[in-house]
């Protein structure tokens, strides 16, 4: 399989991360968002959204949506909970991740890494929202290990990709110890260096 992806995007990286920890053979294929490849025609026949991360199986088929790719790769692992109700549960903080975590965490990131932005210039909504979200993991993280009960799951490996950069967006992790403890584990779990 290949995944096309941007070995600077979060979204990416979590597909990566699932194929490394279960030893899925893969081929990474570099593709610069910053340069406009995800508008190419060769990659749109690929992707109509003209987004990565995608992949594309031996057999043709193509599959795009971060969480969506995760869902399917890790199918019978230990990654997706054995109980139907916890399982319900790693899917909600899925949903949430995207809906209600990545649009402001990895957004604020992006504005002062890539675009240069100073804290003070980020959209205030933005940031509030995202101490919203990181509010809400800490207090799920002081009940439980990892996000889903005491099991790492994909909902674990969802969050910590951009959570573990949280402080290139401007946000201060000092107050979320759950959280700082949660992503040492995390990355631990997964094989991953610390992030800086």
């Amino acid at each position: 399989m290949k995944i096309y992806g941007d070995s600077n995007s979060g979204n990416c990286l979590k597909v990566k991360w699932v194929c490394d920890k279960l030893r899925l053979p893969y081929t990474w294929v570099p593709v610069d968002i910053t340069k406009g490849e995800t508008r190419t025609p060769a990659f749109l026949k690929l992707n109509s959204a003209g987004q990565v991360p995608t992949i594309v199986f031996d057999d043709g088929r193509t599959l795009a949506q971060s969480n969506a790719i995760i869902r399917y790769i890790a199918r019978g692992s230990d990654l997706i909970p054995c109980d139907a109700f916890a399982e319900a549960k790693m899917d909600e903080w899925l949903f949430w991740e995207q809906y209600s975590h990545e649009p402001y965490i990895a957004v604020c990131r992006f504005q002062m890494v890539y675009l240069g932005k100073s804290v003070s210039e980020l959209d205030p909504e933005k940031v509030k929202r995202g101490h919203a979200a990181l509010a809400r993991m800490e207090l799920q993280l002081v009940a439980s290990r990892f996000i889903v009960d005491d099991a790492l799951s994909l909902a674990d490996v969802a969050l910590v990709a951009y959570t573990r950069v949280a402080h290139e967006g401007g946000f201060d992790m000092r107050g979320y110890p759950a959280i700082r403890r949660w992503i040492g584990e995390t990355e631990s779990f997964l094989g991953l260096p610390a992030a800086r």
